[in-house]
């Protein structure tokens, strides 16, 4: 049955203002959404509005994800809420795991896993109260597919597609649908000056991924939840 809520509340995008993030806003915009986008570096943000232009469907606020505070002010700020996309996330690659620091194992799931957590708690709340509402969250590949000298980046994203599963379970028979995207390299500006010798044409472009979360978003996806959607471009 088609999801109300979904239709007509507002969408939140969490590190809305990112290469990726910028491009969920657009195709959600263009799609009717309204959107609340957090930011928190000032660049990216410039960056993302003059890209996208002045909208009155659009707000930004500025929120430090991995904190409950801040999760719940960017919860706040969206008027009638019915989605929240979380694309929120770090990336990192170095040595095997016994050359690893721990730290830096902690750090790959505050950056990954955190916000998701504290923004799943601040807004299934108002997802019961209204009946219903959709959750996307952003895994990868390599949760999947791990790659040698990743174990840090790949332990975090798929503690963040197990717990997507797990809100799935909590929340399905409560009409809030929950789903993990699994991108493998994003063709952005950020990974392109990163690896500028790899086959960018293999990359998935973010407009390309930003359909898929538009989809999941949709009424169209009513059916759908607990899935690990990939999105891997042709890499």
């Amino acid at each position: 049955m088609p999801n109300e809520a979904t239709r007509a509340g507002q969408v939140l995008v969490a590190g809305g203002t990112g290469g990726l993030g910028t491009a969920v806003v657009r195709e959600l915009l263009a799609a009717g959404h309204g959107v609340t986008a957090t930011w928190l570096v000032e660049d990216e943000r410039e960056r993302s509005e003059a890209e996208i232009g002045v909208h009155e469907r659009l707000a930004f606020v500025e929120a430090d994800l991995t904190t409950e505070d801040g999760a719940a002010q960017a919860v706040g700020a969206a008027d009638s809420l019915a989605a929240v996309v979380n694309l929120v996330g770090g990336f990192t690659s170095g040595p095997l795991t016994h050359e690893t620091e721990v730290a830096e194992f902690d750090r790959m799931l505050a950056v990954n896993l955190r916000p998701g957590i504290l923004l799943a708690r601040a807004a299934m709340p108002r997802f019961l109260e209204a009946g219903g509402g959709a959750y996307v969250g952003v895994s990868a590949r390599p949760a999947l597919r791990p790659f040698s000298g990743g174990a840090p980046y790949t332990i975090a994203k798929a503690a963040v597609l197990a717990f997507v599963q797990a809100l799935d379970a909590d929340y399905r028979q409560r009409g809030i649908r929950c789903n993990a995207i699994l991108p493998s390299v994003i063709d952005t500006p950020a990974n392109r000056r990163a690896q500028p010798g790899a086959d960018h044409s293999s990359w998935v472009p973010p407009a390309e991924i930003a359909r898929v979360v538009r989809f999941l978003v949709s009424d169209e996806s009513a059916p759908i939840s607990g899935a690990a959607v990939p999105v891997y471009g042709r890499a």
